[in-house]
């Protein structure tokens, strides 16, 4: 759970979507949290804390396996 925490701790610091997540097919997504926005060291301690960049669904946006339903 601290985890998940401290990626919704860094993710804050880059807006506070109303709709913050979707999860579908065992991932979370973050929503309205633009990747390219978010700096480097961030990006690299998102990715130790489970996060990952796609680009599906139309646009970049964070996710990951570790979090999503199940």
């Amino acid at each position: 759970m601290k985890d998940l925490i401290d990626a919704l701790t860094i993710l804050l610091k880059y807006g506070n979507p109303e709709y913050p997540t979707h999860c579908e097919h065992d991932q979370l997504y973050i929503c309205g949290i633009d990747p390219e926005e978010v700096s480097k060291e961030d990006k690299k301690q998102l990715k130790k804390l489970g996060f990952e960049i796609t680009k599906e669904h139309g646009e970049k946006q964070f996710y990951s396996f570790k979090y999503g339903s199940a």
